[in-house]
């Protein structure tokens, strides 16, 4: 009985340590920097290598050879809207930053294939949304780890910094705030939009409050609206049937019908038979 416990409690002990996991500091460590620049968020993604008494640049990373800026997966930029690089206009979206050092200048590329751990196994140059060329600084005193930064910040523009070792690289990125800026002040001056007017409506409706100014408001979206849509008048129809207009309903929902019907929308056909059959019975 003793042999047979004895057998049990080793069987149990190596159990447990076959799924016990040694945890160790990570070599490069993960980082994410954030920074809004006048009405634009900006996050970077990525690994930080240190020099451990290794020679970097022209060495450790080669001269003239792309490298993933980094370690480990791809670092990565994401914009929430449109910014000015090299001189184009790039997307917002997220992109790999990949660059090639060399002794007196840098290329920096952004790179839309962002799931890939280092390099690509091959490189695309249609993905390539932005490329520029940059000369690097130097550093008197070494930069141990491998970091990026924003410098220079103003309203419109910010540095994407990268320093390590004895260099210094930035990154001009410019921003379109004042043409934001001016969108933003001509909608307010402009009023509330047909999606405005289109969901206080439908809350209005969905809350049974006032039905004379759900009715207002969801003629006025669709008035506002540059073109026609089935969902627009489905929920025109439900307002003006709540509002006790049953001919003005009927009158919303067939339009509705028949707009959802050129749409391919089955869904919202039949929605809106069953209703035009309902209010034509009462």
């Amino acid at each position: 009985m003793k042999k047979l416990l004895l057998l049990l409690a080793l069987s149990i002990g190596g159990l447990q340590w076959s799924n016990a996991q040694i945890l160790t500091p990570a070599a490069s460590p993960e980082q994410t920097i954030l920074q809004k620049v006048g009405l634009t968020d900006v996050t970077v993604n990525y690994s930080r290598p240190s020099m451990r008494g290794r020679a970097i640049f022209g060495d450790l990373v080669a001269f003239d050879a792309l490298w993933r800026t980094g370690a480990n997966k791809n670092t990565t930029i994401t914009f929430s809207d449109a910014v000015v690089i090299g001189g184009g206009e790039l997307a917002a979206g997220t992109y790999a930053i990949y660059t090639k050092p060399s002794e007196k200048t840098w290329e920096v590329y952004f790179y839309t294939d962002t799931e890939n751990w280092g390099n690509p196994a091959n490189w695309e140059t249609e993905k390539v949304a932005a490329r520029l060329k940059i000369t690097p600084q130097p550093i008197n005193n070494a930069v141990e780890t491998f970091t990026i930064s924003f410098d220079q910040l103003t309203d419109d523009s910010v540095m994407l910094s990268l320093f390590w070792e004895h260099t210094y690289v930035a990154v001009p990125i410019t921003f379109m705030t004042d043409k934001q800026v001016m969108a933003s002040i001509e909608q307010t001056f402009s009023g509330p939009s047909a999606a405005d007017y289109y969901n206080a409506a439908v809350y209005y409706l969905n809350a049974d409050n006032d039905m004379a100014l759900a009715k207002e408001w969801i003629d006025k979206a669709i008035e506002m609206r540059t073109s026609p849509a089935f969902w627009y008048h489905r929920q025109q129809a439900l307002i003006y049937a709540k509002a006790g207009d049953k001919k003005g309903a009927l009158k919303a929902a067939n339009l509705s019908r028949d707009l959802a019907a050129a749409a391919g929308n089955k869904d919202y056909v039949a929605m809106n038979e069953k209703s035009i059959k309902e209010w034509s019975d009462q």
